[in-house]
């Protein structure tokens, strides 16, 4: 049961109500209680005041002692005790409360002249033990007259009778709001946690089949809202996530059954009739060690990205000069222009030590290079240019070939895209070394992992221009 959110909120939203009603009333019945026994000192202060002024007028008056004390106390209420005593300690006149109740005078030594002492006796009356409130006073008549002493002692019964009363209102009030918060808090609680709920059963539902779908979002102010709309920019992203891999693996595996393809048909028809001469195998072999470098190479390229994307493909850095790598990359990628044609010039640069990873930006050259052969046609032109600033390095490849299409310039760096693809295709059954569509896509993420970037610099019918910025300092 307290698994429940709305369980555990209801709980907590009573117990946090509980005490605070709970010391309101507290602290409600102390003030009260406190009121109450206060007003039964000022009734009894003010009783003692009424029998002193009566007493001193009636003996001023000439009345005898006993008649003077007796019109003193007769003004008090029945419910109240009163008595004086002359300074003897005798008694003068008294009048009982109810039951017949006396009131007592206290020790001498307790009472100074003028002030009241106030204070808390038990007496038994009609065989109950009885509490009361005494005050008492000692009044100086006049010089021929002793102080008399005047004790005037009231119930505590109206003070609990009215406190029983409160207790009681208390103890129906407080269990009585708290259900109706409780009630109300599971009310509350529960609508507060609709969307949540609502949310939860729209999860359970979805699956990488239907990532389309997205979470209810009631109010996207509030929290839950802005809950809702950040799990849905989740699942957008791993709907993209999902829909790119299965791009990836669709393409790949198109990649990869064309060299397969060639190798078993050129395998089916060698073996198709006996009797060959040597030059037909040599050449079936020929063509079985092309398509098997093709396929060696498309897997590396996609072993790289894929520990690329995991973040395992770590970096080996090192310090070299990064002038020497570009000549380096330019020499290894005119061996192969020169077969097509295509000359590959570098500018001059002046000496560039970098730190990195020497390998891989070896790659990211050989690639950018290699696309700029391949599509530069016979007596074109590959130009590769290294620039420094205060802040980056910049390497700039550029052909002299067909150029971009506009609507492919967007796509160029996806993997296994390629502008032309039924031609790429055709070529790679024939060529080793045609790519899959893995050469820019490697190229850009060994930029990035160099604190980098690669960028389509400018693409029209006079040739292509790539970018390849890197930090001056790693």
């Amino acid at each position: 049961m307290l698994d429940s959110v709305r369980v555990r909120l209801t709980l907590w939203y009573v117990g946090v109500l509980a005490l605070v009603l709970v010391g309101l009333s507290a602290a409600l019945y102390a003030m009260v209680s406190r009121s109450l026994y206060a007003d039964l000192d000022d009734n009894l202060r003010l009783s003692l005041e009424t029998v002193a002024v009566k007493l001193v007028r009636e003996l001023g008056e000439g009345t005898p002692e006993r008649p003077a004390a007796l019109d003193a106390i007769n003004e008090l209420s029945t419910r109240e005790a009163a008595a004086v005593y002359s300074a003897s300690g005798a008694l003068v006149a008294e009048q009982p409360a109810q039951g017949g109740i006396h009131a007592r005078p206290p020790a001498r030594d307790s009472l100074r002249a003028g002030d009241i002492h106030l204070e808390t006796e038990t007496q038994r009356a009609g065989g109950d033990l009885v509490t009361r409130r005494v005050a008492s006073q000692s009044v100086q008549v006049s010089a021929q007259n002793g102080p008399y002493v005047l004790v005037v002692s009231a119930s505590f019964e109206p003070v609990t009778d009215e406190l029983g009363d409160i207790r009681e209102l208390l103890y129906v009030i407080v269990p009585a709001s708290l259900l109706l918060s409780g009630l109300g808090g599971w009310f509350l609680a529960r609508r507060s946690l609709s969307p949540v709920v609502a949310m939860s059963e729209r999860a359970h539902r979805i699956g990488a089949e239907n990532l389309e779908q997205r979470l209810p979002v009631g109010n996207p102010r509030d929290e839950l809202g802005r809950l809702a709309s950040t799990f849905n920019e989740l699942l957008a992203r791993l709907n993209e996530s999902f829909s790119y891999q299965r791009r990836f693996m669709a393409d790949a595996s198109h990649e990869l059954r064309t060299p397969l393809s060639v190798m078993r048909t050129a395998t089916d028809v060698t073996l198709e009739r006996e009797g060959r001469a040597e030059g037909e195998y040599r050449d079936a072999l020929k063509i079985i060690d092309e398509q098997t470098r093709r396929l060696s190479r498309i897997v590396e390229d996609m072993f790289t990205l894929a520990r690329a994307d995991v973040g395992r493909q770590g970096l080996r850095p090192c310090d070299f000069y990064l002038d020497e790598l570009v000549m380096e990359a330019a020499r290894a990628a005119g061996v192969l222009a020169a077969h097509k044609g295509v000359e590959v010039m570098v500018a001059p640069a002046p000496e560039t030590p970098f730190h990195g990873d020497e390998g891989l930006l070896r790659q990211m050259l050989l690639n950018l290079l290699d696309n700029a052969v391949k599509h530069t046609p016979g007596g074109g032109s590959v130009h590769i240019r290294l620039a420094r600033s205060y802040a980056s390095l910049t390497i700039t490849v550029s052909d002299t070939g067909t150029g971009i299409p506009a609507e492919a310039q967007p796509h160029i760096f996806e993997r296994f895209y390629r502008v032309d693809k039924a031609r790429s295709r055709a070529e790679a059954a024939h060529a080793a070394g045609s790519g899959a569509g893995l050469g820019l896509s490697i190229a850009r993420w060994i930029a990035e992992a160099h604190g980098g970037r690669l960028e389509l610099g400018s693409s029209e019918a006079a040739g292509s221009t790539f970018v390849a910025s890197l930090p001056s300092a790693l």
